[in-house]
């Protein structure tokens, strides 16, 4: 885990997947889980967009509607805009975030391929 002074949300979900080896890096100024190389979750909790505080699912969108069918509450996130995205939330004021975030760890530890993403190596650009 990562030293930070901020507090990291939602910390039961590191008890639900612990056989997973789950690491933590901050990102987009909240927390991206990782687990092998796939990025999974990404935990928000902030006072800046409330509507997107939650845990957001790291997805594609061929899977959305199959993730809708077990994630009632799911949806695009909206700090980037309208649109769907490849980030799916299950919001914190959802009556079953836990119970959804619960559910979405079995599936990581079952290894659904609709949750996680490998994360695009961003090249460095050269100085001339």
């Amino acid at each position: 885990m990562i030293k930070s002074t901020r507090k990291i949300p939602f910390e039961f979900i590191f008890e639900e997947i612990e056989s997973r080896a789950p690491y933590v890096k901050p990102m987009f100024g909240a927390w991206a889980v990782y687990v092998d190389e796939k990025i999974i979750f990404i935990l928000r909790d902030r006072p800046s967009y409330p509507e997107d505080n939650g845990v957001w699912l790291a997805t594609t969108g061929e899977h959305h509607a199959s993730l809708r069918k077990d994630f009632p509450n799911m949806r695009s996130i909206q700090i980037f805009g309208a649109g769907p995205t490849g980030w799916q939330v299950l919001p914190v004021d959802a009556d079953d975030f836990e119970d959804s975030v619960l559910k979405a760890c079995r599936f990581v530890l079952s290894a659904d391929v609709r949750i996680g993403k490998i994360p695009k190596v961003k090249l460095k650009k050269s100085k001339k």
